[in-house]
Formats: structure tokens, C-alpha cells, sequence
């Protein structure tokens, strides 16, 4: 999103602190305040991570997935959750942040960061979020922004140093490779029960199958790499460093104090202070390390990489040219050696390559495939050959690849055996062909290869977290686990879980996480609404992508046996709806049992993401495109129109009506929205699959101590209980007038009729109501509404 000079000085604010000071988050709400919105972040499982937060509040359909692996999509995406490097360039927000912006200081991605905050900017604000060394580039690179030093809301202290045994629960240790990663995890296994692993390498599926295990409390340790250092929310009291040197992609080093106080702060999340350790045979740290994080002061960073991003595209010796131009100033670094630069430089080494990069076409392309990452991090000649085989087969005389060529590979990628380091490369391999399927204009059929790629991945995580399980926790200390009282955000909806004990007529523990993994991930027509209200399962999923909206939600009739052990079949209740903020925004209890505490919490979030749907669709029409040009009056008109779901009375918006400018009025109409006497309305949110959704959220609103049924269809009228208030009927298409709630659009017809003369008897026969009934109608149409 290059923009305009001009909008590179519109409002910036720079916020920076410690860790767990909540920058991340008031970046998120502070984005949903705004129209449009775009967060970039330095991890694809922190993405997700934030895509799931959003999309629970706002529904999916509202949001945007944009990671180089994946790509997710309502059709009318308003905020975009992306990686910093994904982050598309063609769009425009009103509103936009870049998370841990000191990595600009990175030596192999930090020139992207830095690209990032040079030249994106949201059309009204921009946010930076790192840590304060940032401090001197910020004020120099972007000398208007407003900068927010924020403190750490809980203490982080020095524990000591302590060996395995004395380690206390809710631990993270944290190691640098792999196989130091396994070591503990087994010691762990085989002292405490077991630990759930955490690493980069690990697909968001793998991954939240894993956390589910520690934070449901189904194990109490955990052990990670340095991934979790990125802002990955997990109830950790104590952060144990059993390394502190690392491989960085170069070299083997020590740590510096700053990375280790951005590891050790994801102890005590929110006010819960949290303490950092080191594991014996290690030794404690320096006492200048421990003052320097528990006080959080390092040194300032002066310097940050760059790289040129206006590339000359024209031939091979202009990019090359425009790629080694000099920083244009003394804090700016050049890159050196960057992945996708070396591959260029191995690439045009070869004749045949060389050969075909005659236009600026063919340049940029060959500059798209050397962006292709090396998930496998193998042998350069190895990646290198995938590359030009790309290359060479969309230069060729189809400008596709080969559907062959693809299928041998992921064929090769399709097996499910394995130990834990097998399926690991075969996931980093999976990974990099997610990436190059979803370059659309690279394949045919590109759609059918990214599901294929998906499955694939999906598999592979499923199998790679049962492997992970099996090796790292014991199983007769999971069975039954649960933490009794998980904090914070987790406690209402673990408190009560209970995990499932494998037996040959149950489902397993593995068997039902990856059930819920694929209701996690199915489209919005996976779900569907019963004659009850109730959330359920509804059709199997088909080859290609579901729209990712409910339009209209299905609606089916609950299943009541037992289910299948092996799944969730059609009618299945999962949850149902329940009271939220408002009408709009309803929260869900999951009450699909038999499954543990982590698989329920992952799929109370994606049922709250469906529920907010629900209403993302209903009012879709009032938030097209067309709507967005109307002056203030109109604007408040809509704005009424989205509280009662549709409808309102002509009384509560008179004002906005006198002032409603004769062009607005014509917008409206064509949307559909009728600006009557009596009733202000949504004409298609009066249709019955529309009604339906209505008496659904109105339902949900009033609570499980009221009985509302949707209005029988086609009705034009019913007679409301006692417990149906009047703004109920009303935000089901419904106003009452004499004791009658009638639908809006036959208000207006008995309003003009009545005023031309209309009988009491032809009200009453046209209403299917007696003619005292009738009568009290007539008298509150004739004359301004007044409530019963």
C-alpha cells in the first residue's frame, strides 16, 4: 500500500514498551473503530492468532487472512490481518499498524520493516508497535509520529536458576534447535507428565492443537523455540532459558539481552507478574542481564537495514542496479546477501534464464518466483532447481505449470508415516508449494491446488500433533485433565471441560482435535441453524471453496442420537446462541459434549466468528459500497436501520428524514430501503430467510427465558406474548401498532389505505384478526405512532 507523499505526514502514532504492555491489542480495537484496517505482524501463527480475535468479533466475512502460506477471505473484507511481508499492496485503509517494528534491525527480514516504515501509511492513522530501542529511528525515519512510551502492566522478576525437577507449572522452557526441543520434552514426559511443544516450523493447525493442550491445562509445561517471543498469548507464570546461545541463520551466537527480555516477558500475561529462570546446568544469568530486563532498559538501536523498494524492472542489469542502490541516509543499512537476492544472482548464472528475461515482463516475474521462500532450509542447489524449474515453465510456451509436475510433488508430500522430524520437512516442503499455489495466474485450476495443498497441510498437522502427543505426554496423566480454573480469558469456557478418556467405542483425544480442526477451517455453510436456534452441522463439505457466509443460514432439524464416535455428523448440535452485547453481537456456549477443553475453546471461537456472520450478511446491504457516498441525515438513518436490524420507526428518525438531501434519497431507494410514513425499512430484510436470521438474533438477545418463535411465514401479522417487547418485534421486521405486530411493509399499505379510506372489517379480514383487533389498529395507523 504505497501512498501518496502527501498521506506519508497524515497522523502517526509510534507505541513502545516492554512486552505485556497491550500494544498489540489497542492496535486491534484501535482498527475496528476505523472502517477499513490493515495489521501487519512479524508471524504467520500470530496472524492467525489475531484473524481469529478479529473474526470473532467482527465476522469473518468482514475480514481478510493474508500470510504467504494462506489466504482467507469474507467477500467483503474490511480488515486485513496479513505478515509483514504479505501485506498486499493494492489496498487502501483508513487505518494501519505494523507489529515489532524495531525488527527493522533484523539482518535478514528487517529491510521489509523498514520499507514498512518508510512508505505505508493508513489514509487517516498509522500505528507502530516495538520495543523502545526503536526509539532514535523512529524519530529520525518518521519525525511527526507521536510517540507513547507504555509500561509493562505486570512485574517480570528473576527467579533464579533451577533444575527440571524444581521447575513450577505453567513453565515455558525454551530451547534453540530441535532436538533440544524433543530432549526436554521427553525429560519433561518422563518427571512431570508430559509438555506440549511450540515451534516456528509448526502450521497454525499443529500449533493451536498444541497450545489447546497447555492452556486447557491437559499438561502443565510447555516447551518452545524463540517463536514464542512474537507476541503468542499463552498463561505462562515462568520463562525457562535451558539454552542461551542460537544458530541465527549464520552463525552460532549468545543471545543478546534485549531477545532475551523479549522471550522472558511472556511470563505473566495481563496483571498475573510472571519470573524468568534458567535451567541447570546452565548458569544463572549475569546480574547486568537480570537488571537490564526486570527494569527493561537496553541499548538504543541506531541503525536499521534497507533495501531498495522501487525496483527497475526493465532488464536484468537494471534490477540488479536498482537492488544494490546506496540507503539514502547514515541509519539506513544495506541488506547484504538477502535469500531472494542470492537467488537472483544463481538464476540469471544461467544461460537459458538469461535468455528469456528480453522484457520487463519476464523481469518481474523471475523477480516474483526468486521470492519464493525455502521453508526446508536445504541445500541451496536444491531450492535453487525448484526455482528454475518454475521459471522456465511459466516462460514456456503454456505460461503455466505443468499439472503433472505439480501432482508428482505433492504426491510425494502426501504421505501420512513417519517420526516427527520426517513429517516436519514434508510440512516445510507443503508450505512453500501453499505459497506458489496461490499465485493464481501460475496454475490452472489454481483454486482446486490450494485446497489440495491445504488438505495436505492439514493432514500432515493432524499427524504431526498425534506424533507429538504420543512422544511427549504420558497418557494416563492426560486423561481427565483439566485445568479447574483456567485465568483470564479461558476461564468461563474451560472451567467445566472435561477431556475425553479413549476407549474403542470413543473417540480418542487426537481423533476429536482433529475434528474440530476441520470444523475450525470449514466454510461458513458448514453451520447452520436448527428449528430450535440451535448452531448445528450441515452438509459435508465439497471439493471446491464455501462461500464464506451463511446467505441464507441452512436450517435443519437437530439430530437426537448419539453421534458416530468417528464424526460430526449432519445435524449435530454444537452450540447455541446466547445474549450478547447487543442484538448484533451474539456470544455462543458450546454444548457439543464429549469433547475436551482445548477442542472446545477452538470451537467456541469459530462458532462466535459464524455468529457474527450471521449479522455481517443480514445488514450486508446497508454497508455496500453505494451507501458509504450519503450525507450525514441519510447516514444516520442507516446507522438506525443496522440497530434494529432492518427496521425503525418513522418517529425516531424525523429529523434525519427533514434533512435527508433529495440524491440520498434516491440511493437509499435503490438499495431497497423504504422511507415511509410510519415505518422506515430494509425492503429485502422483510424476506423470510431474512426474518428468520432476525427472530434468531432477537432470540439469542432475550435470553433462554423467553420463548420466541420466528413469525410463521408469509405472514403479515401475529398477535406478540406478553414477553415480547415492542422493540423486539420491531428488529424482527415486526412493529406493533394496536397491540398487532405487523410486518413493515403491510404498515404502509393499511397506513395509505387507511388515510384514503380503508374499512375496519377489510383491515380485519386482510390481518386474520377479529374486528376489535382490527379497530385498534386502524386508530393507531390513523394517527402518529404511539407506543402500547
Amino acid at each position: 500500500m504505497l501512498l501518496p507523499k502527501s498521506l506519508l505526514d497524515s497522523s502517526i502514532t509510534a507505541q513502545i514498551g516492554p512486552t505485556n504492555t497491550g500494544k498489540t491489542h489497542r492496535a486491534v480495537e484501535r482498527m475496528l473503530e476505523h472502517e477499513t484496517g490493515m495489521i501487519g505482524l512479524p508471524l504467520r501463527l500470530l496472524a492467525r492468532e489475531i484473524y481469529d480475535r478479529v473474526s470473532a468479533r467482527v465476522g469473518e466475512g468482514a475480514v481478510a487472512l493474508v500470510t504467504g502460506e494462506e489466504k482467507r477471505s469474507g467477500p467483503r473484507p474490511r480488515y486485513y490481518v496479513c505478515t509483514v511481508e504479505a501485506m498486499p499492496t493494492d489496498r487502501e485503509v483508513d487505518f494501519l499498524a505494523i507489529d515489532e517494528i524495531h525488527l527493522a534491525g533484523h539482518v535478514e527480514r528487517g529491510h521489509v520493516f523498514t520499507d514498512r516504515l518508510l512508505n505505508w501509511r493508513g489514509r487517516r492513522e498509522t500505528w507502530f508497535l516495538g520495543a523502545d530501542t526503536i526509539r532514535p529511528i523512529l524519530e529520525r525515519l518518521a519525525p511527526t509520529a507521536v510517540i507513547e512510551c507504555k509500561p509493562r502492566m505486570s512485574r517480570l522478576s528473576w527467579g533464579g536458576n533451577v533444575n527440571l525437577r524444581g521447575l513450577p507449572p505453567r513453565s515455558a522452557v525454551v530451547a534453540f534447535s530441535v532436538d533440544r526441543v524433543y530432549e526436554l520434552a521427553e525429560r519433561l514426559r518422563a518427571r512431570r507428565g508430559g509438555a506440549a511443544v511450540v515451534m516456528g516450523a509448526l502450521s497454525p493447525r499443529a500449533r493451536n492443537a498444541q497450545v489447546a493442550l497447555y492452556q486447557s491445562g491437559e499438561v502443565d509445561y510447555l516447551v518452545a523455540t524463540d517463536a514464542i517471543g512474537m507476541g503468542l498469548n499463552m498463561d505462562v507464570d515462568c520463562v525457562a532459558f535451558a539454552d542461551l546461545r542460537k544458530f541465527d541463520g549464520r552463525k552460532l551466537r549468545g543471545l543478546e539481552d534485549a531477545e532475551l527480555a523479549q522471550i522472558a516477558g511472556r511470563a505473566g500475561r495481563y496483571h498475573n507478574n510472571g519470573k524468568f529462570v534458567t535451567l541447570a546446568p546452565l548458569p544463572a544469568l549475569p546480574p547486568g542481564t537480570v537488571r537490564a530486563i526486570e527494569e527493561h532498559h537496553f541499548p538504543v538501536q541506531t541503525r536499521v537495514f534497507w533495501r531498495n523498494s522501487d525496483l527497475d524492472l526493465r532488464s536484468l542489469a537494471s534490477l540488479a542496479a536498482s537492488l544494490a542502490r546506496r540507503p539514502p541516509q547514515s541509519c539506513l543499512e544495506l541488506v547484504d546477501d538477502a535469500e531472494d537476492a542470492r537467488a537472483l544472482a544463481r538464476l540469471v548464472a544461467d544461460a537459458e534464464i538469461a535468455a528469456r528475461c528480453r522484457s520487463s515482463a519476464n523481469v518481474a516475474l523471475l523477480w516474483q518466483v526468486c521470492q519464493i521462500p525455502d521453508y526446508r532450509q536445504l541445500q541451496l542447489d536444491d531450492h535453487f532447481k525448484l526455482l528454475r524449474a518454475v521459471f522456465l515453465q511459466l516462460t514456456g510456451p503454456r505460461g503455466r505449470l505443468e499439472k503433472d509436475w505439480i501432482a508428482r510433488h505433492l504426491e510425494r508430500l502426501s504421505e501420512l508415516q513417519g517420526d516427527i522430524d520426517t513429517l516436519l520437512a514434508r510440512m516445510a516442503f507443503i508450505r512453500t508449494w501453499t505459497y506458489i499455489t496461490h499465485h493464481s495466474r501460475w496454475l490452472d485450476d489454481a483454486r482446486a491446488w490450494q485446497e489440495q495443498a491445504r488438505k495436505l497441510e492439514d493432514d500432515l498437522s493432524d499427524a504431526l500433533h498425534e506424533r507429538l502427543v504420543r512422544r511427549f505426554v504420558d497418557a494416563a496423566s492426560r486423561r481427565g485433565r483439566g485445568r479447574p480454573a483456567a485465568r483470564g480469558q479461558f476461564a468461563e469456557q474451560l472451567r467445566d471441560a472435561v477431556a475425553l478418556v479413549s476407549s474403542d467405542e470413543v473417540a480418542t483425544p487426537v481423533d476429536l482435535d482433529r475434528w474440530v480442526d476441520e470444523l475450525v477451517q470449514a466454510g461458513s455453510d458448514r453451520f447452520g441453524l436448527d428449528d430450535e436456534g440451535r448452531i448445528v452441522v450441515v452438509g459435508e463439505e465439497g471439493g471446491g471453496p464455501h462461500p464464506p457466509l451463511p446467505n441464507p443460514p441452512a436450517m435443519v432439524r437437530a439430530e437426537q442420537s448419539s453421534p458416530p464416535p468417528h464424526a460430526f455428523p449432519d445435524g449435530r448440535v454444537l452450540g447455541r446462541l446466547t445474549r450478547g452485547a447487543d442484538r448484533l453481537r451474539p456470544e455462543v456456549v458450546v454444548t457439543a459434549d464429549n469433547l475436551g477443553p482445548g477442542a472446545k475453546l477452538r470451537l467456541q471461537r469459530r462458532l462466535v466468528a459464524w455468529a457474527r456472520d450471521l449479522a455481517e450478511t443480514l445488514l450486508a446491504l446497508l454497508r455496500d459500497e453505494p451507501l458509504a457516498k450519503l450525507g450525514p441525515a441519510a447516514r444516520g438513518i442507516v446507522y438506525q436501520l443496522e440497530q434494529g436490524l432492518g427496521t425503525a420507526l418513522a418517529t425516531a428518525a424525523q429529523a434525519q428524514l427533514r434533512q435527508i438531501a433529495p440524491a440520498d434519497r434516491s440511493r437509499l431507494g435503490r438499495a431497497g430501503i423504504k422511507l415511509g410514513r410510519r415505518v422506515v425499512y430494509a425492503a429485502p430484510l422483510l424476506r423470510p430467510e431474512a426474518v428468520l436470521v432476525r427472530a434468531t438474533l432477537c432470540r439469542a438477545f432475550l435470553g433462554p427465558g423467553v420463548p420466541l418463535a420466528p413469525p410463521p411465514s408469509p405472514a403479515r401479522c401475529f398477535l406478540p406474548s406478553e414477553e415480547i417487547d415492542d422493540d423486539t418485534c420491531l428488529a424482527m421486521g415486526f412493529p406493533v401498532f394496536g397491540g398487532v405486530a405487523i410486518r413493515a411493509d403491510e404498515v404502509e399499505f393499511l397506513a395509505t389505505r387507511i388515510a384514503s379510506g380503508l374499512r375496519t372489517r377489510a383491515v380485519g379480514e386482510r390481518l386474520g384478526c377479529d374486528e376489535e383487533i382490527a379497530a385498534a389498529v386502524v386508530a393507531a395507523l390513523a394517527e402518529p405512532r404511539r407506543r402500547r
